[in-house]
């Protein structure tokens, strides 16, 4: 008995060790990202800004509230809108809370200032690495009268280096959009 399992046990090593085995080489799915080209979003409310032709505005829950939709993606910038009321500095903090409340997920967040004198938008985009829910907020103000403010999740579990390329694309747009608002 011993002697017939031993030779079954060889026959089988031998014929297993006869395939070529050769592993798969480490990728990821091809995400098409399509060239940038933008257009004028002039909101009912008293701001506009370039956004991607490719995306879909839908108005928010509230007024002058909007959803830019990037349907290729499944991602959603969502924007609010307040008018302000000697309330600048409680509203910068809450911002900034809504912004650090996703640093318990995150590997760290990078604040990048944006100031245009000319138009009077004075603004902060927070870049959230890691696998947190949102990987990008921000917001502008005017200082006086006007307070936008935006933040990117994806409709999908957050896998910061599957994402990343696509955050990335995104973040252009971000860029664009508070490089060009402008208050009326």
């Amino acid at each position: 008995m011993k002697i017939k399992f031993l030779f079954i046990s060889l026959v089988a090593v031998l014929s297993s060790c006869s395939e070529n085995y050769s592993p798969k080489p480490l990728g990821y799915f091809r995400i098409d990202l399509s060239e940038k080209e933008y257009q004028i979003f002039d909101s009912k409310c008293s701001y506009q800004f370039l956004s991607p032709k490719d995306v879909k505005i839908i108005s928010g829950k509230n007024n002058c509230w909007y959803n830019i939709y990037y349907p290729s993606h499944d991602a959603t910038v969502y924007l609010t809108y307040k008018m302000l009321d000697s309330n600048l500095a409680s509203i910068i903090e809450e911002s900034h809370k809504l912004a650090y409340d996703h640093a318990v997920r995150s590997d760290g967040i990078i604040e990048k200032v944006y100031l245009n004198e000319e138009e009077q938008v004075y603004g902060v985009l927070y870049d959230i690495h890691g696998n947190s829910a949102s990987n990008l907020q921000f917001f502008a103000t005017d200082s006086a009268n006007h307070f936008l403010r935006g933040s990117l999740y994806f409709n999908t579990i957050p896998n910061s280096d599957s994402l990343q390329p696509v955050k990335d694309y995104i973040k252009e747009d971000l860029q664009t959009l508070i490089e060009s608002l402008k208050w009326s």
